[in-house]
C-alpha cells in the first residue's frame, strides 16, 4: 500500500510517499527556519502563510521523486494535531482535497504518534512491545506501546518540553534559534560541573518538568551580567544539557524495568542530541537492552513518519471522516 503523508504542524512543510509503513519512496521537507530565526521562535501566522504558499509544489515534488502518479496512491494521511492551528489547517485541507479528487481514503494522524513511527522506517526489525521517549520542541512524552496503535502514556511534561527549554536557554546565552543543535555544539567545549537544580520534585513519577532548570540558567546569567562577570557559556550549556539528559534517562530506564520490555526507542527533534544518544546507548548496553533512534533527517518533523503511522492506523481502524477537525491540543490515546 502506498501512502502519501502530509505534515504541517509547525514550521516544516513536508510531503512523503511511503510503502506499507516501512519503505520511503520520497520524503520532501521544506524548512522555514530562516524565516523564523530572526524572531527567536516560530511565528504561527507566518508559518501558516508559508505552508500555504508551497504545499502544492511540495506535493508535486514528492510524487515526482517517487516516480508515481496520483492514481497509484492508495491512502492519504495528514497530521491533524497537536500543533499550530493555521499550519494544521493547511495540511489537513490539502489531504482532504486530494482524498476527494483522487477518490482515495483519508486518515488523520496524531503528530506525536507519528514521531514513534520514524523508527519503524529506519529499523525494519523493530516491533512492539516497546517504550518510546518522544522529545521535541513541543512534547516530552514517555509512552508504553504494547502493540501497533496501542499506547499507554506513562509520563509527560508538566510545563516546558525539553526542546522548548533548549531553545530558551540558547536564547539567553545569545546563541540563536533553533537552540537544540547550538546548545549541543557549545556543550562539547564545556565541563558539566555547575549544579543548576538541587532537587528533582518529580523524581518518583514519570513526568517531566524543565521550567525550573531553564529558570535557573536564566537567573544565573542575569546575576553574572549584573556583577559584570564573564558568563561561562560552554560550561552552562554542558551543565544544562547533562541535567536534561539525566532526567530523561532516569524516567525511561525505570519504565523499562516496570514494564519488563527489552526495547527502547527515541524520537523527536531532541533525539538528535549527541549526549542523549551516547548516554542512552551506554546505559542500554550496560543493561542488555535494545535501543533504537532514527537517523537525523527523521528526528525532526517529516511526512514519512506521518505516512508510516497513517498506514498502521488505517490497518487497525480504517479511514477517518472528512469532517475530522484540526486539534491543536490533541493528546495521544
Amino acid at each position: 500500500m502506498l501512502v502519501l503523508g502530509i505534515e504541517s504542524s509547525c514550521d516544516e512543510t513536508a510531503v512523503a510517499v511511503v510503502e506499507d509503513g516501512r519503505k520511503i519512496w520520497s520524503n520532501i521537507i521544506l524548512s522555514q527556519i530562516d524565516k523564523h530565526s530572526k524572531f527567536g521562535g516560530v511565528v504561527p501566522e507566518l508559518a501558516a502563510r508559508c505552508h500555504l504558499e508551497v504545499i502544492l509544489e511540495i506535493t508535486e515534488e514528492a510524487l515526482r521523486v517517487a516516480e508515481i502518479s496520483p492514481q497509484e496512491i492508495d491512502l492519504v494521511a495528514a497530521t491533524y494535531g497537536p500543533g499550530l492551528i493555521g499550519g494544521l489547517l493547511v495540511g489537513l485541507s490539502m489531504a482532504k482535497t486530494l482524498s476527494l479528487a483522487w477518490e482515495k481514503p483519508f486518515v488523520g494522524v496524531n503528530h506525536v504518534e507519528g514521531h514513534i513511527y520514524a523508527n519503524f522506517l529506519a529499523h525494519q526489525e523493530l516491533a512492539p512491545p516497546l517504550i518510546c521517549l518522544t522529545v521535541s520542541g513541543g512534547h516530552t512524552d514517555l509512552i508504553f506501546m504494547p502493540d501497533y496503535g496501542k499506547y499507554e502514556i506513562l509520563g509527560s511534561t508538566r510545563d516546558d518540553a525539553a526542546g522548548e527549554a533548549f531553545d530558551k536557554v540558547a536564547r539567553v546565552l545569545g546563541l540563536g534559534y533553533p537552540g537544540g543543535p547550538l546548545i549541543d555544539r557549545l556543550a562539547r567545549e564545556g565541563t558539566p560541573g555547575i549544579t543548576l537544580v538541587q532537587h528533582d520534585a518529580l523524581a518518583a513519577t514519570y513526568d517531566f518538568s524543565f521550567s525550573g532548570l531553564k529558570t535557573a540558567v536564566v537567573n544565573l546569567v542575569h546575576r553574572l551580567k549584573q556583577k559584570g562577570e564573564i558568563i561561562p557559556a560552554p560550561d552552562l550549556a554542558a551543565s544544562f544539557q547533562r541535567q536534561v539528559v539525566s532526567v530523561l534517562a532516569d524516567r525511561a530506564f525505570r519504565a523499562m524495568e516496570e514494564k519488563k520490555v527489552k526495547t527502547l526507542i527515541l524520537s523527536g527533534g531532541v533525539a538528535a542530541n549527541s549526549e542523549l544518544r551516547e548516554t542512552f546507548s551506554q546505559e542500554a548496553t550496560k543493561r542488555g537492552l535494545q535501543l533504537f533512534y532514527p537517523p537525523l533527517d527523521l528526528c525532526t518533523d517529516n511526512a514519512a513518519m506521518i505516512a508510516a503511522c497513517g498506514y498502521y492506523r488505517f490497518q487497525r481502524f480504517g479511514s477517518s471522516p472528512l469532517a475530522l477537525a484540526a486539534a491543536p491540543r490533541l493528546k495521544i490515546s
